[in-house]
């Protein structure tokens, strides 16, 4: 049985597109998306990039034998650590694999059979011990995983389409809305009702307003725009997370500092920060 947390975020992974460790990346942390979500003694993982390896790891000290992964998208930055967290090779566990964003035929689990096969990778799936299910749902729909820890989602804006989740405990709520791209002509109205009211919203902020002109269609979108949506929501903490590749500990030290100007309270996601609403 995992340990009663109550209701929190840790991050193990921030950074969107591609692992990029080195001295440039100490205090905010290479590593690709992965979140844990904690729900009194429930573990929900968000994302299974290159930050699911050590997240593993503390889940095994925790005793925790019981993992719900909810998956954004398969593009590989989050899928990436998938074939090393260490849980799926234990017999005694159970972990449920789930995404809502696949078309044209494809399941979660052709996708992730797919990754882990030569010549991409030298040994399948069916390697896992524990016992692996996959689940597909349409984003939009709302999941209900036990009577207290209920998930809300929709569909997002990025290329072969992502989903939003809204995780809702206890009378909080945790919204982990990446990768998506924001629209010029207004606020995306499914996000905007996704997090209505939200404590916690985590949110792709790969590029500046700047810079954004750059990259349009990339399926990414700006932590200015985050905070516009924060803000139209009446969300409480808003999170800056899937950051550039590029972007050093400086910069984005002084993209702390101006988005607690634009909305004091926010927050730049790093690698081990734990958030309660």
């Amino acid at each position: 049985m995992a340990p009663d947390r109550g209701f929190s975020a840790r991050f193990w992974g921030v950074r969107g597109s591609i692992a990029c460790p080195g001295a440039d990346h100490v205090i905010y942390g290479g590593n690709t998306p992965c979140v844990e979500i904690r729900c009194g003694s429930r573990l929900l993982v968000f994302d299974a990039g290159t930050g699911l390896r050590n997240l593993g790891k503390s889940i095994a000290e925790d005793g925790i034998t019981d993992v719900d992964l909810f998956l954004s998208h398969t593009h590989v930055d989050h899928i990436a650590g998938f074939p090393f967290f260490s849980f799926a090779f234990k017999p005694e566990n159970t972990l449920r694999v789930w995404s809502g964003h696949l078309e044209g035929g494809l399941t979660t689990e052709n996708v992730l059979r797919q990754f882990m096969a030569p010549p991409l990778f030298p040994v399948p799936v069916d390697i896992f011990a524990a016992d692996v299910s996959y689940h597909d749902f349409s984003a939009g729909d709302t999941l209900t995983l036990v009577d207290n820890v209920t998930l809300r989602t929709t569909m997002l804006n990025h290329p072969q389409n992502s989903t939003g989740y809204r995780v809702e405990f206890g009378g909080k709520s945790i919204c982990y809305v990446t990768d998506t791209e924001h629209f010029e002509d207004g606020p995306d109205q499914n996000i905007l009702g996704l997090i209505d009211g939200a404590d916690i919203v985590i949110y792709d902020s790969m590029f500046t307003d700047a810079e954004y002109p750059d990259y349009k269609e990339w399926g990414h979108s700006t932590w200015q725009e985050g905070a516009r949506l924060c803000a139209a929501a009446n969300v409480g903490t808003f999170v800056i997370f899937h950051h550039l590749p590029e972007r050093t500990d400086e910069e984005l030290d002084g993209i702390a500092a101006a988005v607690d100007e634009m909305r004091p309270g926010s927050l730049v996601a790093r690698e081990g920060m734990i958030l309660k609403p």
